[in-house]
């Protein structure tokens, strides 16, 4: 008797195959389902799955399926036995494109077949194992320093050690911003878009960390990429400066100081904008697009993207609409202009 269930990923569009591969191998597989490749790459790097069922009909087009690939470049995914359901008629094509990446192609004429097959595919395969999640996942807690696995700024898994030092039990929601002092979050996310878009698989630098304890920390960071063709994804390694768990109180802070800082912070005075930022500001509100607005003020659009973006840094937004409803809560343009 199977006991323990293996982890399916099923990337299509179709809910009716959808409904019948949850029915098919719901006692053999935990079932995940995504609705476009790109959704479903970044599933599977948090879910590690043992394998990766692709419906070739659902994005058949190559624009939609070229980034196949990435599934098998990734090395955390390389043991997920990567599977390809087409109809017949489309054998030549399929394998012709992507046989080089793809572990099996099924031609099942039902997909009641398809799910026998996949079934028995695997459990008479004993290589297929999800090594990668063991291995990681296993090396991840055994690291004695705190440890993050992050996309970009979201915080997709930590390690025990983590989860003692900032004193929190569950990542759902977390962003690695956080856990930094307010003043640097706009430069923390600065740098964490940076190094994602860069050609650098490490980058190393220096912060001051906020513990749950209503402390902060100097502390050493260093980042790795897990792919170089996915950069947004990485392991962040964190090295508290002090080797002892006491606060040293020329570096640590006491609770009222970081929540002074985040007042500080919080209230943003008319004074952040300029007069040409709050004409920019209201005019957006009332609907206008870019090319309006250069008609309106007599200023060019390259010069209003870089008003925009003055607008968002100053907010510590990452879109104009955050920096719009942020200037609209804190009474920071005149009403009855707009």
């Amino acid at each position: 008797m199977i006991t323990d269930k293996k982890q399916l990923l099923l990337i299509t569009n179709k809910q009716s195959m959808v409904d019948c591969v949850q029915e098919g191998v719901s006692m053999q597989f935990e079932m995940t389902h995504a609705n476009s490749l790109h959704t479903g790459f970044n599933i599977a790097l948090n879910l590690l799955p043992d394998v990766i069922l692709l419906d070739y009909s659902s994005f058949r087009s190559g624009r939609n399926f070229k980034n196949i690939a990435n599934f098998k470049s990734n090395h955390f995914l390389t043991k997920a036995w990567l599977v390809v359901y087409a109809e017949e008629r489309f054998r030549a094509e399929a394998e012709s494109r992507f046989r080089k990446v793809v572990d099996e192609f099924v031609y099942s004429p039902t997909l009641e077949a398809l799910c026998g097959k996949i079934i028995k595919m695997v459990y008479t395969n004993r290589s297929l194992s999800n090594f990668w999640k063991d291995a990681f996942m296993g090396m991840f807690n055994l690291i004695s320093k705190p440890v993050l696995l992050l996309d970009q700024n979201e915080i997709v898994a930590m390690n025990d050690a983590f989860k003692q030092s900032f004193r929190v039990t569950d990542n759902k929601g977390l962003k690695l911003t956080d856990f930094v002092k307010c003043e640097n979050v706009q430069k923390v996310k600065d740098s964490l878009r940076n190094f994602a878009r860069g050609k650098h698989i490490k980058a190393a630098t220096k912060t001051t960390l906020l513990l749950r304890n209503d402390k902060v920390r100097n502390a050493q960071i260093n980042f790795s990429k897990l792919n170089k063709n996915f950069g947004h994804q990485f392991v962040m390694f964190i090295d508290f400066v002090e080797e002892n768990e006491v606060i040293n109180h020329n570096i640590g802070t006491s609770s009222e100081d970081v929540e002074e800082c985040f007042k500080e912070n919080s209230q943003l005075t008319e004074f952040k904008f300029t007069n040409r930022e709050k004409e920019i500001i209201e005019l957006l509100i009332k609907g206008y697009k870019t090319k309006d607005i250069s008609e309106a003020l007599f200023i060019s659009p390259k010069t209003i993207e870089k008003h925009r973006s003055n607008i968002i840094k100053r907010t510590n937004s990452d879109t104009i609409l955050e920096s719009i409803i942020y200037a609209i809560s804190h009474d920071l343009i005149d009403y009855q202009k707009v």
